[in-house]
């Protein structure tokens, strides 16, 4: 059996052409006597504008992974330090993986002290992030719906405990595009110090089934940032300019014939980022150029917090070039390589803060003032908290707490030295103004003028969203 050749169509297929033809022409017409009307652009990462009001053109966040304790660090209990050593009533051993290791309550074994013009809590873990308390507003009262990391994570992430969902920064860039149209929309760098990527690995900045162009760029730790990103040799930019302009030539007539091809868009346009990233990105990663007292700033001269004092620095020479989403994990894979601090919370939590605390709130006062901080949106916070009692076994931890967690925002269009909800009088469970996962998520994308229940992608028949199906608010209260 013959087929006929795939450019005839039929008698049907011209009429309903033709039909169409004749309103383009009028359109065409239209569009040339009104300038500031456009053809909707191919390239899937052109800047769009927010349907609302932005508070913030980008984000910055701090994902301190392997779950911080809260109680040991932003939300002080003094009710926890009476009763350390106590027994918690009421509390099932099998809530954990780890029922023989259930110890009794453990006060924070850190000093705490009120700090700034808002009296805010912090212990002594972060002795150069408290100096900016008053830019931070603080959610006391988050909780999720796994005590894994791995689901943890992908639900911190991606609003679902499973795998395979867009995250956060994927939506974001296929919201609002790229103000860059050299560098990536989004970029994740993990931990530097061979401590492995978080648990899920690239699945944590994946877009799921969004198109790809919208996932994650991760930046490696050591070496060229970005694989492959040098040209061969023998090829000069001249020769790849053609290579490109011959491949859209010929792809052309499939974009213009079937438009919804938006995986065919995302390839193309990847392979043109390449070729524009070849000269940006070099300069964009490379710190050395930066003066010495931002460098002193950050602690980038220091060796217990070099390494992420130079990802935080490198993190505001993205954003500063339009990059809209980056992502930075202070900790690694495994347990103690992370903030999972089950044994030895002191030497855990200590370390992570000490290599970490510094390059943040240079971070702060670098986008302060640069004028950057009004418009970039700070986050830090890990996948869960930690439970209020001790974990047994060598010196004693605490275990996974999803009831109850802290985060906290800066820039952005939020209040400053701002408290919103709490948890009980130990630090066991959020009970006022709970705040769950997906109003989190809600209220990152309002503050870049994004509605999260009209942000959606049909994929297996249903408009897919950030926040899922279920009822999802924006935290409104933390907004100036």
């Amino acid at each position: 059996m013959s087929f006929p050749h795939p450019s005839l169509i039929n008698r049907r297929e011209l009429l309903q052409r033709a039909g169409g033809g004749f309103g383009a022409l009028a359109l065409a017409s239209l569009l040339e006597r009104n300038p500031l009307q456009a053809a909707p652009s191919l390239n899937p990462l052109a800047p769009k504008r927010p349907p609302f009001p932005a508070k913030a053109k980008s984000v910055i966040w701090i994902f301190t992974n392997g779950g911080p304790s809260h109680v040991d660090t932003w939300d002080y209990k003094p009710e926890l330090q009476k009763r350390d050593g106590q027994e918690l009533a009421g509390f099932d051993p099998k809530t954990g993986f780890f029922p023989g290791s259930v110890g009794p309550l453990m006060a924070s074994p850190f000093a705490w002290k009120q700090q700034g013009q808002s009296g805010t809590w912090a212990s002594d873990l972060f002795p150069h992030l408290a100096r900016h308390v008053d830019k931070m507003s603080f959610i006391h009262s988050c909780w999720t719906q796994s005590n894994n990391h791995s689901p943890a994570l992908f639900m911190m992430n991606t609003g679902d405990t499973r795998m395979g969902h867009p995250c956060v920064g994927s939506w974001a860039t296929y919201g609002l595009g790229s103000e860059s149209d050299s560098l990536p929309s989004f970029v994740v760098m993990s931990d530097p110090l061979n401590r492995g990527l978080p648990k899920g690995n690239a699945l944590n900045w994946g877009a799921g089934f969004l198109p790809s162009v919208y996932q994650g760029t991760w930046l490696k730790p050591k070496g060229e940032p970005i694989e492959n990103l040098k040209a061969l040799g023998s090829l000069t930019p001249q020769r790849q300019r053609a290579q490109l302009d011959l491949l859209a030539k010929l792809n052309k007539p499939m974009m213009q014939h079937s438009p919804i091809e938006s995986e065919l868009a995302a390839r193309i346009e990847s392979f043109e980022l390449a070729y524009r990233m070849q000269s940006a990105a070099p300069e964009a990663f490379d710190v050395s150029a930066e003066p010495d007292h931002v460098k002193q700033l950050y602690g980038v001269n220091q060796k217990h917090c070099a390494h992420f004092a130079t990802q935080c620095l490198t993190a505001r020479r993205m954003v500063e070039r339009g990059v809209r989403f980056v992502q930075l994990y202070s900790g690694g894979m495994e347990n103690q390589q992370s903030w999972d601090g089950h044994a030895d919370l002191i030497g855990n939590h200590r370390g992570f803060a000490n290599e970490s605390d510094q390059p943040v709130a240079g971070l702060l006062a670098d986008l302060e003032q640069r004028g950057l901080l009004e418009s970039t949106l700070v986050i830090w916070g890990g996948e869960f908290g930690r439970l209020p009692i001790s974990q047994k076994g060598g010196k004693p931890g605490r275990y996974h707490n999803p009831h109850a967690f802290t985060v906290w925002m800066a820039g952005g269009g939020v209040k400053q030295g701002f408290h919103y909800g709490e948890t009980d009088e130990i630090g066991h469970k959020s009970v006022v103004n709970k705040v769950s996962v997906h109003d989190f998520h809600a209220t990152i994308l309002a503050a870049l003028g994004l509605d999260h229940e009209a942000l959606t992608f049909k994929f297996q028949g249903l408009d897919q969203r950030l926040t899922g199906v279920e009822a999802s608010r924006v935290v409104k209260e933390i907004f100036a």
